[in-house]
């Protein structure tokens, strides 16, 4: 008898990912001291850059370039010593500007003139400039952020270089996490940003949290591509997505004291009916919007008969290769966004680029 051919026995990790791409050294052991932002803003090629509100800031003119296919984006810099300059002691009273800093880290850290990355979250700098409270300092920085255009992550990332997209995604992740926490969840005080951004403290002294800083929280979920015994892809349709067109591969999240191959196989049996076999892991990203961190998998289906749960999916169907390229030309089917883990999954399945 001969042994049947698996079909995720070639299967390899995916080799690009675009919100996992960062090559930066975060330098966490740097993150505690006080004088950090002095010094590192100090240095000759320090370069900061600019979040608000899930937004990154890029020159003037090219947010209309996310629309084009091949056009390039870079983040929006300004020189380390230009922010030191104008804002001063200022940079670390976030009540009073509404700017977080945050320290992304170097490269060429050991060498002479190390390069810097610097990130102001100035989400709540735009709400004290509209009310006309800013002071003359913070002044030159409104007229500063006012000449940049803001795009979001998912379309900044497909045309931004590997670091960039690194350094956008984190910015924007710690960003998120500070507007979304803004009082401590042990006592319910007001937080305080601290470790160069990348905690919180407790305003509230008798707070375990004001000794002990609060990290962010990352909320683990897994996407699975699920083939057949005939190397079809599942696809499907979930409720909440407002495109009918839209169909991708099978994600949920992890449940507690649950590990990464249950989830897997759990989301598939509830969304799908599917009961899976082997599970192979192709890689993972960020995906802070506002917390997550997706791992993907590769998923044999141990049978073909779909029966979606109709509450969450409301259809899901195997596709053979030359079905999906028409339902795609057709415009039946919509392909997910180039910074989704899921378009590199359904693209290792294809065998080329959609």
């Amino acid at each position: 008898m001969v042994a049947s051919f698996s079909s995720l026995a070639l299967t390899q990790v995916l080799p690009f990912l675009p919100l996992a791409q960062g090559d930066i050294d975060y330098q966490s052991e740097c993150r505690n001291d006080p004088n950090l932002f002095d010094e590192v803003l100090a240095q000759p090629k320090t370069t900061v850059v600019f979040v608000r509100d899930g937004l990154v800031a890029v020159p003037d003119g090219q947010a209309a370039r996310v629309d084009y296919e091949t056009a390039k984006i870079r983040l929006a810099g300004v020189p380390g010593e230009y922010v030191l300059r104008e804002l001063g002691n200022q940079l670390g009273d976030t009540a009073e500007t509404g700017i977080i800093p945050m320290f992304l880290g170097s490269y060429g850290v050991g060498s002479e003139h190390p390069q810097a990355v610097v990130a102001l979250d100035v989400s709540g700098f735009a709400k004290i400039a509209d009310a006309g409270s800013a002071s003359a300092q913070s002044r030159v920085l409104e007229r500063a952020l006012q000449r940049f255009d803001w795009v979001s992550l998912l379309g900044f990332a497909p045309h931004a270089s590997a670091r960039e997209a690194g350094q956008a995604t984190t910015a924007v992740a710690l960003s998120n996490w500070h507007n979304n926490q803004k009082y401590c969840p042990r006592c319910g005080c007001a937080v305080r940003p601290t470790l160069a951004g990348w905690a919180q403290q407790c305003s509230n002294e008798n707070c375990k949290a004001h000794h002990s800083p609060l990290f962010p929280r990352i909320e683990p979920a897994v996407i699975t591509s699920i083939v057949d015994g005939q190397d079809r892809l599942l696809l499907q349709h979930n409720k909440a997505w407002k495109n009918p067109s839209f169909y991708s591969v099978c994600a949920g999240f992890v449940e507690a004291g649950e590990n990464l191959e249950h989830a897997v196989k759990r989301e598939a049996s509830e969304e799908t009916g599917l009961e899976l076999g082997e599970v192979k892991y192709l890689g993972s990203q960020p995906w802070p919007f506002p917390a997550s961190l997706m791992m993907a998998f590769k998923a044999r289906a141990l049978g073909t008969d779909v029966k979606v749960d109709g509450h969450e999916t409301l259809d899901a169907r195997f596709f053979t290769r030359d079905e999906f390229a028409e339902a795609l030309t057709s415009g039946w089917v919509a392909q997910p966004g180039k910074a989704t883990v899921a378009r590199y999954m359904i693209e290792e399945w294809y065998g080329q680029e959609l």
